[in-house]
């Protein structure tokens, strides 16, 4: 089998804040709502994904995050605009709010809106994340099995 080529990587946060973890609700004419974690695509001025996970978190939240530790990754088609095939990387890193002003939320999704961004906090329990549509579904179900797991990410003696 021949590897697609990765044409577009984004870092998303499953940002922790106490027991919470905190989603972006997306809401667009003519479909239903769906949650998001905080992030966006990695653009050429990034020296790295995880400078590109503090950019966009700031972007979208005006959020400062710490104790970052990567957690998961998800790959899946994508086509761009010009018709190029290949997949979409997607870095999901577990952090901690550190602290965060909604008033300084900047960029595209505040500037130029396509529909709604509301940030919410759901219980970081299966429960709380079942009680939303979050997506990609592959973070759903990597969750749903994993969130003692991803807690134990921030273990003092992780090292």
């Amino acid at each position: 089998m021949t590897e697609r080529p990765v044409v577009k990587r984004t870092a998303r946060a499953i940002l922790l804040d106490g027991d919470d973890l905190i989603l972006i609700k997306r809401t667009k004419a003519g479909m239903d709502p769906y949650w998001v974690t905080p992030g966006g695509g990695v653009e050429p001025s990034d020296a790295t994904v995880v400078d590109a996970l503090h950019r966009e978190v700031h972007e979208e939240l005006g959020a400062k995050i710490e104790d970052v530790v990567p957690c998961f990754v998800d790959t899946v088609e994508h086509i761009e605009d010009g018709g190029v095939s290949g997949v979409k990387v997607q870095h999901f890193f577990v952090c901690r709010l550190e602290s965060m002003d909604p008033s300084r939320r900047h960029g595209p999704e505040v500037e130029e809106p396509i529909g709604e961004y509301e940030i919410v906090r759901v219980p970081f329990s299966r429960v709380g994340i079942a009680a939303v549509h979050l997506v990609p579904l592959s973070l759903r179900h990597y969750l749903d099995g994993n969130i003692e797991g991803v807690r134990a990410m921030h273990a003092p003696d992780l090292g």
